[in-house]
């Protein structure tokens, strides 16, 4: 029996697109190999033991204090593998410090690779070195899209084919269309079904909300309520002063504050959902909005087509007025939000946690099988 240990720590973030990434991932994994130990190494173990499907007999949940990455990777990892007799250790983004056979890592993107410009120089400075190291060391490198793929290939120089593929996916339990009134929920935001924008996601540079906020001052009086759910990161200047610049009596509505249940209720109910980052490794958030039946706009920024496909209207990244003109086309034209509900129903069924498991299960008994 296989012996995975899984780095949870992001478990204990929030809004983060790797904290979703594990969960279905490994909720689905657990079902599936049921002949596979797996040990959880995290902070908060009781809320990770309370959610369903990690209740199994072939789990194990790990007390983990939170650290610094460097403690984590210098000392807290290699310490655990070592005394819970590790066989696979899996991580997110970097390798442990000190070398082991039996390391898997899934690099979500290396987006400061190509746009530095979205992060701190420390930041790059630091990535640049860690995960080229960890892309070079570790026995098992995966990612969540083709566009990851091909970027990890080419800058840090592996085989496309070593590269694994974990496309992320959504719990459809949560991301859902809408099915009962809710509108008890959306009255306590002063918001009312389907007749708001949104958007999802941290307010920095990279997600490009200032684009977002010139768009729509474009639309005019009578515009539906813009709704930013989100917490302002670094370099947020250009939204504030996007936000300053808007014309008096624009409806933009910030929410710093939004919890996983409320989150999908704002979700489900929204008229439009964009999303016009200029850089994404991914991009879950248009996905849950397509699994809740809610029409999408996104640009057509790095992995973002790959996401949204047909499914979606698509723009140029940073295009003010093209952007503008597809939420103008989608908050007068039934018909087409109709439509890209519809289309947008069936791409989300195109990504599924158990087909990530499958790859999953392969690729660590095709290790079990070569090097152990």
């Amino acid at each position: 029996m296989l012996r995975i240990g899984v780095d949870f720590h992001a478990f204990d973030g929030k809004f983060q697109g790797s904290r979703s990434h594990l969960i279905g991932l490994y909720r689905a994994m657990v079902a599936l190999c049921p002949d596979f130990e797996f040990v959880f190494f995290l902070e908060q173990v009781d809320a990770l033991r309370a959610l369903p499907g990690f209740d199994r007999p072939n789990v194990r949940c790990v007390y983990m204090p939170h650290a610094n990455p460097l403690v984590r990777l210098a000392w807290q990892l290699p310490v655990l593998r070592k005394r819970h007799r590790i066989d696979i250790l899996h991580t997110q983004y970097i390798v442990p410090l000190w070398s082991a056979r039996g390391n898997a890592v899934t690099i979500h993107d290396i987006l400061f690779e190509k746009h530095p410009e979205f992060f701190t120089p420390f930041f790059v400075w630091r990535s640049r070195w860690l995960f080229r190291r960890s892309a070079r060391k570790a026995d098992m490198v995966l990612t969540v899209s083709e566009y990851s793929r091909r970027e990890i290939a080419q800058c840090y120089g592996l085989p496309v084919q070593r590269i694994g593929l974990l496309l992320n996916a959504v719990d459809h339990t949560v991301f859902h269309p809408a099915q009962v009134d809710e509108s008890a929920v959306l009255a306590r935001r002063q918001l009312k079904a389907t007749e708001y924008l949104l958007t999802v996601g941290r307010i920095e540079p990279r997600k490009d909300h200032a684009t977002l906020l010139k768009a729509y001052a474009l639309l005019g009086r009578g515009a539906p309520p813009l709704v930013i759910v989100g917490q302002r990161d670094f370099g947020y200047g250009a939204f504030e002063e996007a936000l300053a610049a808007l014309p008096p009596g624009s409806d933009v509505r910030v929410l710093c504050d939004v919890g996983d249940q409320e989150l999908a209720v704002l979700l489900r109910h929204a008229k439009v959902f964009v999303y016009p980052s200029l850089a994404e490794g991914f991009g879950m958030p248009p996905l849950e909005a397509m699994a809740s039946g809610v029409p999408v706009v996104t640009s057509t920024s790095t992995a973002l087509p790959e996401v949204v496909g047909d499914a979606g209207l698509t723009f140029p990244p940073g295009d003010v007025a093209a952007l503008s003109e597809c939420l103008a086309a989608l908050s007068r034209d039934a018909s087409l939000r109709a439509k890209l509900v519809a289309r947008g129903l069936e791409r989300a069924k195109a990504f599924s946690w158990q087909d990530g498991a499958r790859v999953l299960r392969a690729t660590f008994l095709n290790y079990g099988k070569t090097s152990m």
